[in-house]
């Protein structure tokens, strides 16, 4: 397994390459200039504007700034960010674990939730169960997560007043009072972000399972007394889950995305919210390197999720 590892380690790198050079070079020639507030400042005299532009590179070709960037990447150096007067890579770890944190307990949501329902529409097809779950699952990837961030806002935040619906990282409260409060202000963004993939999830567990538990093998494995239980749990939901785990390896894109927009409903300081500030602002190191974050992880998504197909299905081998 660790030779497989290392191989789909080195077929990332043309990827991850690739990647680089394709969003540096749009945002290279994006318009917009990062020194522009100072252009418009009477007290910054022009020399002093052009001497930040030629020690930042930005007066250099495309091609040589993307090697200047790509050398000082492989050395560690992440950039400098121009709004905010310090390190890129000081930046993204301030926000990242509170962004892995809300994208991880939303995905262990959306499993928990998406797979014994799923299951149990596909074992009881066309019951009242498998015609609710799948209404509201319906209705759940409908909903895109701005609508029911705010609809969650208005409900638990106003009308109830169960939950704060501003994230604070300035919490005054200390020991398990302060873990309390962190707990009640990520519910939200969580669920929101959670629920919105455990309904997509759920209609392909229902779809999986489904195909499976026809097949004739699992015929055989009833004919031999096997319990109805042990049949679906150890050779029906097992071969199943092989497309789901394709299912929320592909969608890693689409949770960071959906992060992004929760964490601006919600002001969770997370790396979305980081990225958002940057575009608005014009600040090229700190989206270069928050996109090219964005970019690895999904590969290592991926690469945990080739991993998964071995211990799910012992057919295929890491040879």
């Amino acid at each position: 397994m660790f030779n497989y590892i290392v191989r789909r380690l080195l077929i990332a790198i043309p990827s991850l390459l690739g990647i680089s050079i394709i969003l540096f070079t749009v945002l290279a020639l994006a318009p917009g200039d990062p020194f522009e507030e100072l252009a418009t400042n009477p007290n910054v005299p022009p020399e002093v504007r052009m001497a930040l532009r030629t020690q930042f590179g930005l007066d250099d070709p495309v091609w040589q700034r993307y090697i200047a960037w790509l050398t000082s990447m492989f050395k560690g150096d992440w950039g400098f960010s121009f709004v905010s007067r310090i390190n890129v890579d000081q930046l993204i770890l301030q926000r990242l674990p509170t962004t892995i944190a809300v994208i991880g307990l939303s995905q262990v949501l959306a499993i928990l939730v998406a797979l014994p329902v799923g299951i149990l529409a596909a074992v009881k097809p066309y019951s009242w169960f498998d015609r609710i779950a799948s209404t509201l699952a319906f209705i759940g990837f409908s909903l895109p997560t701005f609508f029911t961030g705010i609809i969650f806002i208005l409900f638990f935040s106003i009308y109830l007043g169960w939950l704060p619906f501003v994230y604070r990282t300035d919490l005054s409260s200390t020991g398990w009072q302060w873990w309390w409060d962190q707990f009640k202000q990520s519910i939200m963004p969580i669920t929101v972000l959670g629920l919105f993939q455990a309904a997509s999830m759920m209609r392909y567990v229902r779809s999986a399972v489904l195909d499976v538990i026809r097949l004739d093998y699992v015929t055989t494995a009833r004919s031999k007394g096997l319990a109805e239980r042990v049949v679906i749990m150890k050779h029906v939901v097992r071969n199943a889950l092989i497309p789901v785990v394709t299912l929320v390896a592909l969608q890693m894109p689409a949770v960071f995305g959906g992060a992004i927009v929760t964490e601006q409903i919600f002001r969770v300081p997370g790396i979305g919210s980081l990225l958002i500030d940057a575009i608005l602002r014009n600040d090229t190191p700190v989206i270069m390197a928050v996109t090219f974050v964005f970019a690895c992880l999904v590969v290592l998504f991926n690469l945990i999720a080739d991993i998964l197909y071995g211990w799910l299905d012992p057919r295929i081998s890491y040879r």
